[in-house]
This record gives structure tokens, sequence and C-alpha cells, in this order.
């Protein structure tokens, strides 16, 4: 399969992920409880930006003060986008991890729904407190990367003219990765997979993983987007994992 069909793939498989929303509505609307909490936060934090994303811009480009109008603004506008751009990065991967700890119990009905429909439910799925010891430590893992990719987006989009187009297109990808990475966490942990084990396996099908990823991030960034869309991705990362690792399922049979 080539790696634009395998992308599309991946995108594919989010979407059937939405299907849970038929076999098992309860549970997924239990997953809408911790993303509308952990939403309703970085809601606030959003606005807020957004309503003093000029007066950052100004405090970021003092250089720019006597410079003439138009590409002063020209640059604030860039220094504002690329705030805009490094914020929605950051908020996507930690909304994320936030909400797969706080929804632990939630996540964790979606994902043995999601697993009991292509097979057998794996044996080594960790307990309550083992898992969120398992979401901290990756939040925790993810942060200085996180944080390092958005100073770079941020950087990058001061670029006039493309800067912030590649910025955001970057970002979709790069986040998109991250994403698909901390999603799948619970699937690859029930299977008594470690995390580099978990990362050399993803890599192996990277097209189909950033399919994934980056249809997940993109859907994210729609208003309420990431409210609706967390459980289902939460079903879909075992489609993923079960695809990556090669898992025979006779709902998978008949789609690779």
């Amino acid at each position: 399969m080539s790696s634009v069909k395998e992308f599309f793939a991946g995108v594919g498989l989010l979407f059937r992920g939405f299907a849970t929303w038929r076999t098992a509505p309860g549970r997924m609307l239990l997953g809408l409880i911790p993303a509308v909490i952990v939403a309703a936060a970085f809601t606030v934090g959003l606005v807020f930006l957004a309503i003093n994303i000029e007066t950052l811009a100004a405090l970021a480009t003092p250089f720019a003060d006597g410079w003439d109008r138009m590409w002063r603004d020209i640059t604030r506008i860039a220094v504002a986008l690329a705030f805009l751009i490094a914020a929605i990065l950051i908020i996507s991967l930690t909304f994320t991890t936030l909400t797969l700890i706080i929804g632990q119990p939630f996540y964790e009905l979606v994902w043995r729904h999601a697993e009991s429909r292509f097979g057998p439910v794996p044996d080594n799925a960790p307990g309550f407190w083992r898992s969120v010891g398992l979401g901290i430590t990756s939040g925790l893992r993810m942060l200085v990367p996180t944080i390092l990719v958005g100073v770079a987006l941020f950087a990058l989009g001061l670029v006039p003219l493309v800067g912030a187009i590649l910025a955001a297109v970057l970002g979709a990808f790069v986040g998109g990765w991250f994403l698909a990475r901390e999603l799948t966490g619970l699937a690859f942990d029930a299977r008594g997979v470690g995390y580099r084990e978990r990362r050399a396996a993803l890599r192996s099908r990277r097209p189909l993983v950033l399919g994934y990823g980056a249809a997940t991030y993109l859907l994210f960034l729609v208003p309420l987007g990431a409210v609706v869309v967390m459980p289902a991705a939460v079903a879909a990362s075992v489609l993923v994992t079960r695809r990556v690792l090669g898992e025979t399922t006779t709902a998978l049979a008949r789609t690779r």
C-alpha cells in the first residue's frame, strides 16, 4: 500500500471510531464528561489569549515601534498568528493528556468495548491507578518535546507570508503524531508493550498513524470538536493499534 493510501486509511480508522456511538452510546456519552471539563478550562485560557493577543504581539516586538505602520502591522500579525498556532498545538496535546487522566474510568469503558468488537480484550489491561500513573508519566514525557515544538513553530510563524501556513501544516502533522502516540497508550499498555516498543511500532506504519493523528488534531480545532471527537478517537486507537501490531481480526481482515 502506498504512503498516500496508508495516510487516508489512517483517517478512515478515526471515522470508524465514530461507529462506537451506535454500538455503545451510553459509554460514549460518559466519555464526553471529562472532555467537557478540560475543554471549558482551556477555552477560558484561549479566549484570554485571543483578547490580549494584540498586546502580547506588541510586547514581543518592541523593535518594530519605529517602523513604517504597514511593516509594523504585518510583523505583529505574524507574531500574533505564531502565538496562536503554538498555543493551539500545546493545548491540543495537553488536552489529550489531561482528559485521559481525568476520564480514565470512562475511557477504559470505551476502550474495552472497542476491543471486544474486534477481538478478545487483552489480559494485561492495567488497573485504574496504574493507568492514571501511566497517563501522568506519559504526559510529563511529552511536556518537553511539546514545548520545544511549540517554540519552533512560533519561530517559523514569524517568517513573512508563508511562515504561518507552514507552521499550521507542520503543527497538524507533528501534533497529530504526538496525539496518536498518546491516544494509543492504553491499547499498547494493555498488551504489555512498553513506551520504546510503542514508538518503534508506530514508526513502522508512520503514514497510517499520521493519518489518524492529523485527522484527530484537525477535528480538535473545530469548536467543541475535541469534546465530541475524544471518545471516538479512543475507540479508533484500538483499530490503529491492532493494525500496527498486525493483529488479525474479522473486522480488520476485510479492509487490509
